[in-house]
């Protein structure tokens, strides 16, 4: 029996066959006897243009729209036709399929356009790989899923295609239109998640330009009390002689001057003194999103940077697992793992101290089996490799990744929270303070939490009652600040967590908690169209919107820039890859969609014309028509 292993790029399939057997190289295939192994080197198809299905659609036009494919047509990619023959050959001769693509929905879609294409009918199994060192493959290869427990994802590919295409192709001619009546030349692109993730950037740009900054005082008492020093905040008591904000911040300087000077060398006494223990876990590992926004605050280095770091280290170092996931979770079945995961860390970096000190008998949180999506968290594999090899991103995005495991097989950080009010001549004043019980999982990290950096090491001697002297009072005065300008890391997270953010009390109803726009594998795609097509800019480590983009955004309706509205569809598509809805019933929603977007743009494409015309009939100047000499109007575009 032939058996042909599908893979998506020539690497997998060198690591497969390396686990498989001794596999000679082919045109196009690697092959052992009756065992083939190839490969998709991407999308070996695409999606039909327009003009593949009637050449009228070559021309831009309002009368030519909405285009509705049915039935839908793919077309072998000019640049991959050689490697495309090379599967169909192989297929005509197979007898048992096995997809070996990425373990994901667009690995699942790049496998099975191509058996749909070649209308391959043998059975399919599926390979599901979540790391390409060879012990992980030859695990997954022991364990192969029937091909009907992902199918779904299939269908799910098709839809987000499906999806993009109707909404790419339709907006993006009529809005093109509409700009090139108005005077403009620039093709203007509207995408299914590239719009309302623009609108993101450009909304909060305008919350930040329109900002205005309010003063607010603060003061900061120095106290003593029987030879013991801390400092102290002033807490405002919205009084009538204390405007304060929402925030509780002063807003009067001299409300804030009379209190210094009522409360100055004065003696007081604390009132309320509270020592609670505190036991914080490990973070968890990570996955692309916190991955990517982790590596964008550490180290300034952009999403699709990361994306690339995160994939190379999985495929090209086999270091660490596959990198586009959604999970910050482990699987029980592999806390078995564990101790041969931290020897492959030591091996390959044995000058790294953590993980000496590291309990594998520890078990943390993170294995949680109802937690596991279709991957598991990003964690370093169990094969050792040359740490030398890795350049600057990767040997970041790295020790990021094996920090937040090894993080696993400490104790928790535990500590006592401190709190200490201080009332003198009315007023109160608070103090935060951390004792340190044991540091834990917190020896990783680097760098201290802000909230940390503002305790002080309270005196663990004060009590509740004791008299306490003001030694000097300070008045501090600042300003109120906008929301920061997004990063990559910052965008992306915003992108991840649209639907908690979403106002519409029944839009709120219906979207999960976990609902974002875009996926794992596609936000930081997104960024880059965005930057590619000239909407949004850099500036420095910031994402800036342009005036083109805002001109864009100004222009589409709230139903389709909303990120409310892709991230209701994004969950659809989540509900069509687990077999919970039919993809036949989001190509129907979403043509209607369409077709009212073109009715409603073809309107304003009318009542554009009938004010350029009548622009052109008021308007008193001429110029002479360069062909025939006769006098011409000018038509003024504002």
């Amino acid at each position: 029996m032939t058996t042909l292993y599908l893979c998506e790029k020539p690497s997998q399939a060198k690591d497969i066959a390396a686990v498989l057997g001794r596999f000679q190289r082919k045109d196009g295939y690697l092959v052992d006897g009756d065992t083939w192994v190839s490969w998709c080197v991407g999308h070996l198809l695409e999606m039909a243009n327009p003009d593949d299905y009637d050449p009228k659609y070559k021309r831009w036009s309002f009368d030519t729209l909405p285009i509705l494919p049915d039935p839908w047509v793919m077309k072998v990619s000019p640049r991959t036709r050689k490697q495309f023959q090379v599967i169909q050959r192989l297929l005509r001769k197979t007898d048992h399929l096995v997809i070996a693509t990425d373990a994901d929905r667009e690995g699942e879609t790049i496998a099975r356009e191509i058996l749909e294409l070649c209308d391959y009918r043998g059975p399919v199994s599926r390979l599901w790989l979540s790391a390409l060192d060879a012990r992980s493959v030859r695990k997954a290869l022991d364990n192969l899923k029937a091909g009907d427990e992902t199918r779904a994802l299939y269908d799910a590919g098709l839809g987000r295609g499906r999806a993009d295409w109707l909404i790419g192709m339709n907006l993006t001619r009529a809005y093109t239109l509409l700009a090139k009546q108005a005077g403009s030349d620039q093709v203007v692109s509207v995408g299914r998640v590239q719009t309302p993730a623009l609108n993101l950037v450009v909304e909060r740009d305008r919350v930040i330009e329109n900002f205005k900054p309010v003063p607010y005082f603060d003061l900061v008492a120095d106290f003593e009390a029987h030879a013991l020093f801390y400092r102290g905040k002033w807490l405002p008591d919205r009084s009538p002689s204390v405007p304060v904000d929402m925030e509780g911040r002063c807003l009067h300087r001299d409300a804030a001057e009379a209190v210094r000077s009522a409360v100055d060398q004065q003696q007081g006494r604390i009132v309320r003194f509270e020592k609670t223990g505190k036991a914080e876990k490990a973070p968890l590992p990570f996955d692309l999103s916190s991955l990517q926004i982790e590596a964008s605050k550490r180290f300034g280095l952009d999403a699709n940077a990361v994306l690339k770091a995160a994939q190379a280290l999985y495929e090209t170092h086999k270091a660490t697992t596959y990198p586009r996931t959604d999970c910050r979770y482990l699987p029980l079945s592999q806390f078995e793992e564990a101790a041969a995961v931290l020897d492959a860390i030591r091996q390959s970096d044995p000058a790294w101290p953590h993980v000496e000190k590291a309990d594998p008998a520890i078990r943390s949180r993170c294995w949680n089996d109802k937690k596991i999506t279709a991957h598991h968290a990003i964690i370093p594999t169990t094969a050792a490799f040359d740490l030398s090899a890795l350049n600057r991103a990767e040997r970041q995005v790295y020790e990021l990744i094996r920090r937040n495991f090894v993080m696993q097989f400490y104790g928790d950080y535990r500590y006592q929270a401190i709190e200490c009010e201080t009332e003198v001549a009315g007023h109160r004043f608070l103090s935060r303070g951390r004792q340190l019980i044991e540091a834990g999982w917190r020896v990783l990290m680097e760098s201290k939490a802000q909230d940390e950096e503002e305790m002080q090491d309270l005196p663990v001697a004060l009590e509740e009652g004791l008299s306490s002297r003001v030694l000097q009072v300070s008045l501090e005065c600042k300003e109120t600040r906008p929301p920061a300008r997004y990063t990559s890391g910052t965008l992306i997270a915003a992108m991840k967590n649209a639907g908690k953010t979403v106002e519409d009390p029944e839009l709120r109803r219906v979207l999960r908690e976990t609902a974002g726009i875009g996926t794992e594998a596609t936000r930081a795609g997104i960024i880059d169209t965005l930057l590619d097509r000239g909407y949004i800019r850099k500036e420095k480590k910031h994402l800036v919107s342009t005036d083109f983009g805002r001109r864009l955004i100004d222009t589409v309706p709230a139903v389709l820039k909303d990120p409310a509205t892709t991230a209701l569809w994004e969950q659809v598509l989540d509900d069509i890859a687990q077999g919970h809805s039919p993809l036949d019933r989001f190509i129907e929603n979403q043509k209607t969609f369409v077709r009212q977007m073109i009715e409603y743009l073809s309107q304003q494409q009318t009542q554009q014309a009938r004010d350029l015309r009548a622009q052109a009939s008021s308007s008193g100047e001429t110029h002479p028509c360069p062909s025939c000499g006769k006098p011409m109007r000018q038509i003024r575009l504002n």
